[in-house]
């Protein structure tokens, strides 16, 4: 009788051990929100990639999200007729890949431009999808991968908050997080309990200038591993000559090595802590600040002025900044009573120089700077925004800067893995 029992542990402990390498194996559950066909062309290199590893993937949206710029799904259904050309010499490798036919019914256009003040607006199709692709049954989390805006999920879990424990997110922020400051703010102020990995300066390092003699450079890697391979292969050349950028990608590396259930574990997309607090700094328009904040922050700039009627559609005032050679416009918002404010996001380390135009004298002309640092997310406020214990970032010890970079290090030791084993995939289209 007793053997009769241990026999039957053994099955049991062996079923579960079978489930359990099956529920390990099981491809993870994605949707890419993208603002590719935009100002930077490193999205048409990140979805090459992501096309390229299709087979390792239940892509369940393409999600069009061009907060700044001129994007579009017709620049995602681009890339999936590249990858239809080269998909009968994938499918010798791999029967896991999708049809084209699928991924174009799964892409989506969702909102073009930025949310208002509020940090939301109107439903789009595409945050319409990103709903009905989080509501699906399944045990499996939906990843929502954002290479661009939060405009779509803010508005998704604004429509529908039911979703929130459905899915984790992983986002590729820093720039993104200037022109999209309006609908982070929504989303650190009403969802601080997501599951939210908000990357500003690690994802740098893997496409950044690096002297290790060691590390595969960007510059050489098209002519040695891309060059006449496929008609992806052939497109690659097109942006930025054919240096390797990828900027978002390291958001799917994220879920291809690694265990994506511990940020804080080691990853090809990187290594990250908790953070309990985002950065919401209240400055008067007026006055202006001279203490010093740390890049990324949320920066609320605050006017007294006229009554206005309210919902007039007119904007009541600009912020301009330059960058680089340009003159960037930031546009502000009238909250009634007389009071009007603005979100912004600086994305970097720099004495910032910015200037109020309206037609509103009250408004108009105020100039000042601000004294940007390379620490995120720096000193408490008690205007900043609490997070609860699934909110994780860039990992802040010094150690781990790759230059100027914070964080980098943790992504950057694994540049040479990830690009080896993307070269062998594009030996497959030879």
């Amino acid at each position: 009788m007793m053997k009769k029992i241990i026999h039957l542990l053994i099955i049991t402990c062996s079923i579960i051990g079978i489930k359990a390498q099956k529920s390990i194996a099981e491809k993870p559950r994605i949707l890419i929100s993208t603002d590719i066909g935009g100002t930077d062309p490193d999205d048409n290199q990140s979805m090459t990639h992501l096309l390229m590893y299709a087979d390792k993937f239940n892509i369940e949206g393409l999600v069009s999200s061009p907060s700044f710029g001129d994007g579009s799904k017709e620049e995602i259904v681009k890339m999936i007729n590249l990858y239809e050309k080269d998909l009968p010499k994938l499918k010798k490798h791999s029967s896991g890949f999708p049809s084209p036919s699928y991924l174009r019914s799964i892409s989506k256009q969702g909102l073009r431009g930025n949310a208002p003040f509020e940090g939301f607006s109107k439903s789009t199709e595409g945050s319409e999808w990103i709903v009905k692709s989080a509501r699906k049954k399944s045990a499996q989390p939906l990843w929502v991968l954002v290479w661009g805006g939060l405009e779509d999920v803010a508005q998704a879990l604004h429509d529908a908050p039911d979703i929130k424990n459905k899915i984790k997110i992983y986002w590729i922020g820093g720039p993104n997080k200037k022109w999209s400051a309006n609908s982070y703010s929504y989303l650190v102020k009403n969802f601080p309990d997501l599951w939210f990995i908000e990357v500003n300066s690690t994802y740098y390092s893997f496409f950044s200038k690096n002297d290790d003699p060691n590390i595969l450079k960007s510059t050489e890697y098209y002519d040695h591993y891309i060059k006449g391979y496929g008609a992806m292969g052939k497109d690659f050349k097109n942006y930025y000559n054919g240096e390797v950028k990828m900027g978002d990608s390291p958001s799917l590396f994220y879920l291809m090595n690694g265990n994506p259930e511990d940020p804080t574990g080691e990853s090809w997309g990187g290594s990250f802590e908790k953070i309990k607090y985002s950065p919401n700094i209240i400055v008067d328009g007026i006055k202006g600040t001279s203490d010093d904040i740390a890049f990324c922050s949320l920066i609320e700039f605050h006017f007294k002025g006229p009554l206005l009627k309210e919902n007039s559609g007119k904007v009541p005032f600009y912020m301009e900044t330059m960058h680089k050679k340009d003159i960037q416009k930031w546009p502000g918002s009238y909250l009634g009573d007389g009071n009007y404010a603005l979100k912004y996001a600086p994305k970097a380390t720099e004495t910032l120089n910015y200037k109020f135009v309206s037609d509103i004298p009250e408004l108009n002309n105020h100039e000042g700077k601000l004294n940007i640092v390379n620490l995120w997310p720096g000193k408490q406020h008690n205007t900043d925004y609490p997070l609860g214990n699934t909110w994780f970032t860039d990992q802040s010890d010094p150690a781990l800067f790759e230059g100027k970079y914070q964080g980098g290090k943790t992504i950057v030791k694994w540049k040479n893995d990830i690009l080896l084993d993307w070269a062998k995939r594009w030996e497959w289209l030879k």
